[in-house]
């Protein structure tokens, strides 16, 4: 099925943007390895794999409309060096992925691609469930102090 060319182009905007979140997740995920911070390094994990799966998703749409998957293009890349900055940084690029699908939702709409943007939807709420695990971790350290928290994030 011939797929709208500002549809497939948003599409593809919406797959660098999951490419480079998935970067950016593994490292913070092996930094907190490194660390001995096991359970941060899981849920980085957990979340660079749902990131694979929006990709996933995005690449069979983007062809199911007969266009062409751009996997080469990634996005800047905010690598934290401790793990208050990898949650800030981590925050900003969720907000970013949100306001980005809420667009592209907004355009399937305005094209009648409705497949499309219930797969979009579907997408946005792992993504509005990121971002609030997210603000949970950051709550977390503003209660107990950065030094308490990670102790709670070892082993």
């Amino acid at each position: 099925m011939k797929g709208n060319e500002k549809l497939i182009e948003a599409l593809n905007g919406l797959l660098a943007d999951e490419l480079s979140a998935i970067n950016q997740y593994i490292v913070h995920s092996e930094m907190c390895a490194n660390w001995g911070y096991e359970k941060l390094h899981g849920g980085f994990e957990k979340r660079a794999i749902d990131e694979m799966k929006h990709a996933e998703k995005l690449i069979a749409r983007i062809l199911f409309l007969e266009g062409t998957p751009v996997v080469s293009n990634l996005n800047p890349i905010y690598i934290g060096s401790d793990v208050a900055k990898q949650l800030a940084n981590d925050h900003t690029a969720e907000e970013g992925a949100i306001e980005a699908y809420n667009a592209a939702i907004k355009l399937a709409g305005e094209v009648n691609d409705f497949a499309t943007r219930e797969i979009l939807e579907d997408i946005l709420n792992d993504e509005d469930a990121h971002i609030d695990k997210i603000e949970e971790l950051q709550d977390q350290i503003q209660h107990m102090t950065l030094p308490l928290f990670l102790s709670t994030q070892v082993g």
